[in-house]
């Protein structure tokens, strides 16, 4: 039997109606139940749902999974929390996550926090749960509430959902407000919906998307969305066209790609025109621009995260503190050191030149010249892959080659990425990948919804 403890879940079960309370206290997963307090018009009422433990609540500390901020609790909701609860949802508690969001080591372990320990994935215990939003996918996969909010710098909402066979969904940066969320990149990051079903994640983003008068990014974001729900369409893959991203699909294993070949001949069934993309921007060149990009942005926006913190609460002010911190205790450093973590400290800063090149190319292969022009060049309206392959193990010197991953292009370049499960790959769950430009997130879901309707591929672990 799964226990919420898998999860890493900190539940609070007081102080919300009785039903959600009783909910909150048993291990649901036991009959992989799915908690649903939906109204008929669509809208949440009292509807559970769980937070990654790097978003703020004010009545739970937040501390990213690190020890270093075991102790903060500012009692302050981040802006997000507010429209959630607003919207009806009620907060069961928070989930563990890969610490600092997997930012501090090249060694770190996925879904393992100092806080938390190790989140294991449902399907099978000795294989990856991914992360970092680790806790989050897993809760919904073990149906301990029907939905999670994770946060995604690069693939942690949709590596975790894909590989415990749950809905993710990272929306267009600056949609949702990443005020009090501990941060990596305030180029990358964006919280985002972890779900059981693709209208679950739509409903979500009806809650949290929107502007922020304290989040410079989500300054369009009032005027971009739009009811996510109303504009999902079971039949949208109908005369749509689809690229079919080839030059990533070497990347995968046999099984995975087997997977998605089921999938698109699932697809064009449904009427979609697809196009095959056997060339894309260079990769290696987006993955070093992208981590000077991450490193540079870690130090500036940690700090100033940090410096909102209460000083008596968080004795860690600053990043270099963080690092002397970990130095110095034994519990955070015995799987895995902190060499990022001290790249990041010698960085130069937003103004160094090494960065604002970084930052470029990074944009213009993942954007202009990469989803952008695939899109254009090829006249279609997303862009679709296979999400990654199955779990790996949580040895960390087991090699499970040809694991592959879709998450990049999107992230870097801060447009939707959406994962739905599309079967199996040696027993274990994967999912296929729809992303497209900035601000098509309707269009993502929608796509996404009418595969979901048509191959109904999502399964539950097995007890």
């Amino acid at each position: 039997m799964l226990a919420a403890q898998a999860a890493g879940v900190e539940a609070r079960c007081t102080d919300v109606p009785a039903s959600v309370a009783a909910a909150c206290r048993r291990d649901s997963a036991s009959s992989h139940a799915v908690l649903r307090w939906a109204s008929g018009a669509g809208a949440a009422a009292g509807l559970p749902i769980l937070l990654k433990d790097n978003i703020e609540t004010a009545d739970m500390p937040t501390t990213a999974g690190s020890l270093a901020l075991s102790g903060n609790a500012p009692g302050r909701d981040a802006p997000l929390v507010t429209r959630l609860r607003a919207g009806g949802y009620v907060i069961l508690g928070k989930t563990n996550l890969s610490e600092w969001a997997n930012i501090r080591s090249t060694r770190s372990i996925s879904g393992w926090s100092a806080v938390g320990g190790l989140t294991p994935n449902p399907y099978d215990t000795t294989r990856t749960a991914c992360g970092s939003s680790s806790g989050s996918a897993v809760a919904v996969a073990a149906g301990l509430a029907p939905v999670a909010i994770g946060t995604e710098t690069n693939g942690s909402i949709v590596c975790p959902a894909s590989v415990n066979g749950v809905v993710g969904f990272k929306p267009t940066v600056g949609l949702v407000s990443r005020t009090h969320i501990v941060p990596i990149s305030h180029s990358q990051d964006t919280a985002g919906p972890i779900a059981v079903t693709v209208e679950d994640a739509a409903r979500v983003m009806n809650a949290i998307a929107g502007s922020d008068p304290l989040d410079g990014a989500t300054a369009e974001a009032d005027a971009r969305k739009v009811d996510y729900v109303a504009a999902l369409d079971a039949g949208s893959l109908a005369g749509a066209r689809i690229g079919v991203m080839r030059f990533l699909a070497g990347n995968f294993s046999a099984d995975t790609r087997a997977a998605f070949e089921r999938s698109l001949q699932a697809m064009r069934a449904a009427g979609a025109e697809l196009v095959e993309i056997p060339e894309g921007p260079d990769m290696r060149v987006i993955g070093g621009a992208q981590l000077t990009v991450l490193l540079t942005e870690l130090k500036h926006d940690l700090n100033a995260y940090l410096a909102s913190t209460d000083p008596v609460q968080v004795p860690t002010r600053t990043l270099a503190d963080v690092i002397a911190f970990n130095a110095a205790e034994p519990r955070e450093t015995v799987l895995f050191g902190q060499e990022l973590f001290e790249r990041a400290e010698a960085t130069g800063g937003l103004e160094d030149p090494a960065y604002i090149e970084a930052r470029a190319t990074s944009l213009r292969l993942s954007g202009a010249e990469g989803i952008n022009r695939m899109m254009a060049d090829n006249d279609v309206v997303a862009l679709v892959a296979p999400t990654t392959s199955r779990a790996w193990t949580n040895d960390r010197d087991d090699d499970d080659s040809g694991q592959g991953s879709a998450s990049t292009l999107a992230a870097v370049a801060g447009y939707p990425h959406l994962t739905v499960p599309m079967g199996t790959d040696r027993g274990m769950p994967v999912g296929i990948s729809f992303m497209a430009g900035a601000w098509d997130d309707a269009t993502v879901l929608s796509l996404g919804h009418a595969f979901e309707q048509r191959t109904r591929a999502s399964r539950v672990p097995s007890e």
